[in-house]
């Protein structure tokens, strides 16, 4: 027997370096052979098919114009072409046999070319179109024309100015929905609402939105049933039912997720177009539809946005026809629309035309004839359109305006009136000092015209977002303060009339307006808060007695609603509903389902009975 040990003399690190040495992956630069893989075309292909299906799915979700002047169309081709290299690799196998991954190097050179020359004509595009090279031509995109304050003002009445901003309508807006039991569970308001002229009254349209997205699935087949529609100087508010009056709902809006969603349904219909965000506008019969501006881009590729045309969307069949917008300027059977150009289109041109006129060095050191807009801006009517307001002030921020525009967001016409006063923050400032004991809080302020006087004129509200009352408050002189209150006034047109004595008061103590004639300028109470349309189904609160009647029975549904800035109560008795004012019976405010009430009401045939009286009990 062989008792003999076998030789351990040996090195388990070197055997171990050995064995890795003949496994482990090479380097690149140790790759002498480049191997073309098999069946090449067929891989190219399955590479093109990836890259369709991922360019597909980016392309609905990006939804890029096929336009040179549009950034995301550059991202997107960028997008593709790598998406090409990385599927081209992977089918390749690149990742497991390197002499692959050389081949797939090589053949993806041509494609990473192509990257760079789209950075590049981004990057030119952009140098081209900046501000230190083109000055002259950003301050060129809108003129500005003088205009004459007592002339173009005259016909404003404060009794025809929004009394509520879009927050407020909002809030107005929610409550009256919050009151309907067939939308309120399915149902919210948009916050984005447009503000414009219908037969001559401001209001604003606010669409509906799905309150979540199982409401979607359950609610998306039949659209969108109504919309909100706002009177901005009655404060009330309509739900217009769209499947009763056009016989279905609206099926294009924001609020959708897929073909119906109205950007991806207008990018289908105008694939080469860039457009603007839609705006939801209602013609003369309250029919509802998008008004999307077209825009185009007048310096380099991506500088001097402007409006080229618009495009008017059926929001309830989805039809959709393009209009210049020369047209639109002209055209009397299109003057329906109100927003065309977006206010911070306005703004930003109105910017390059008072910082760059005089050039870009001296918008920076000089600063010579420089001003802006101010930091807010508002909406009037004029001329059966809405212009924007905006005060304008230096590009130092002074404390004071020495002008305002008012800019047309149908036409772009632009006017400069040059009345320098107190800058609107200060004006609010000076109404809130007013009222300071109540707490209440200021709307952005519209100016007006009170016997030739420049005046802003703004609505006073509370924690509870609604109005509480006005204020006026004079453009040269902020001292000079007249304010109104529904609390002491106890009616909306009394606040308004009372606010506006107050101030011509102040105005003749400053010696402001000496021969003011009041009987001239304020506007008799019962025509306060009229509107020239009939479009509201709120009921009328004011409907005088005939035969009074009474019922006693238990409440079995309450709502209420805003209407006339008031709070109306609604009580369900044997079907029937009884509406009141909560400043004319305090006890409905302590009233619960299935209390018993004595209601003396005016005999009527309708579902909507106006009440006199309720008492519990």
């Amino acid at each position: 027997m062989d008792n003999k040990m076998p030789n351990m003399d040996y090195d388990a690190d070197e055997v171990i370096n050995e064995f890795k040495e003949k496994i482990k992956w090479p380097k690149s630069e140790e790759v002498t052979a480049v191997v073309k893989p098999s069946k090449v075309p067929l891989r190219i292909l399955i590479s093109l098919l990836i890259t369709a299906v991922v360019g597909g799915a980016a392309y609905y979700m990006m939804l890029p114009a096929f336009n040179i002047h549009d950034t995301q169309m550059y991202i997107y081709l960028i997008l593709l072409v790598a998406v090409f290299i990385a599927s081209f690799a992977f089918v390749c196998k690149a990742n497991k046999k390197i002499e692959r991954k050389e081949y797939v190097k090589k053949k993806s050179l041509v494609p990473l070319i192509i990257i760079g020359v789209l950075v590049a004509v981004m990057a030119i595009g952009y140098v081209t179109g900046i501000t230190l090279f083109r000055a002259n031509s950003y301050s060129e995109l809108m003129q500005v024309t003088d205009g004459n304050f007592e002339t173009d003002f005259d016909d404003i009445s404060y009794d025809k100015v929004p009394r509520v901003d879009a927050s407020r309508a909002h809030t107005l807006a929610d409550q009256q929905l919050g009151s309907l039991s067939e939308y309120k569970s399915q149902y919210v308001v948009s916050a984005n609402s447009t503000q414009i002229n219908y037969k001559n009254t401001p209001v604003r349209v606010a669409y509906l939105e799905y309150a979540d997205v199982f409401k979607w699935i359950n609610n998306t087949k039949n659209g969108l049933p109504a919309y909100m529609f706002i009177d901005l100087v009655s404060q009330k508010v309509t739900a217009v039912n769209c499947v009763e009056q056009f016989g279905e709902g609206i099926k294009y809006s924001p609020t959708e997720l897929f073909n119906e969603k109205i950007y991806r349904h207008l990018r289908f219909q105008y694939p080469t177009a860039l457009l603007d965000v839609p705006n939801f506008e209602i013609d003369d019969n309250m029919h509802p539809y998008w008004i999307t501006a077209v825009l185009d881009k007048k310096i380099g590729l991506f500088g001097g946005t402007d409006v080229k045309g618009v495009i008017i969307t059926d929001a309830l069949n989805g039809d959709s026809n393009y209009y210049d917008i020369e047209q639109v300027r002209t055209d009397a059977d299109l003057s329906w629309i109100d927003v065309v150009y977006s206010e911070s289109l306005l703004i930003e041109q109105y910017n390059y035309h008072g910082k760059l006129q005089n050039g870009f060095w001296n918008s920076i050191i000089f600063q010579n004839d420089v001003n802006v807009a101010s930091s807010g801006s508002g909406n009037i009517a004029m001329d059966d359109d809405v212009w924007v307001y905006t005060g304008v002030t230096s590009s130092e921020s002074d404390a004071s305006n020495f002008g305002f525009i008012l800019c047309n967001q149908r036409t772009k016409e632009t006017r400069y009136y040059e009345n320098a006063g107190a800058m609107e923050e200060a004006a609010q400032k000076s109404a809130r000092d007013a009222v300071q004991n109540y707490g209440y809080y200021a709307t952005f302020p519209i100016l007006l015209g009170i016997d030739g006087t420049p005046t802003y004129f703004m609505s006073l509200y509370g924690d509870s977002n609604t109005v509480k009352g006005y204020a006026f408050v004079s453009l040269e002189d902020k001292t000079v303060v007249g304010t109104g209150l529904l609390d002491v006034a106890k009616s909306d047109a009394k606040a308004l009339n009372s606010a506006l004595e107050n101030y011509i008061d102040a105005l003749q103590e400053k010696g402001v307006a000496d021969d003011v004639d009041k009987d001239n300028i304020i506007v008799d109470e019962n025509e306060l808060g009229s509107s020239d349309n009939n479009t509201t189904d709120t009921p009328d609160t004011n409907t005088p007695n005939t035969d009074v009647s009474t019922v006693t029975g238990e409440v079995t549904d309450i709502k209420s609603s805003v209407n006339d800035g008031n709070t109306v109560y609604y009580l369900q008795i044997e079907g029937k509903y009884y509406y009141i004012k909560v400043t004319d019976a305090m006890e409905v405010l302590l009233i619960s389902n299935g209390d018993t009430i004595t209601v003396e009401f005016e005999d009527s045939d309708d579902t909507f009975i106006p009440a006199t009286s309720v008492k519990v009990g």
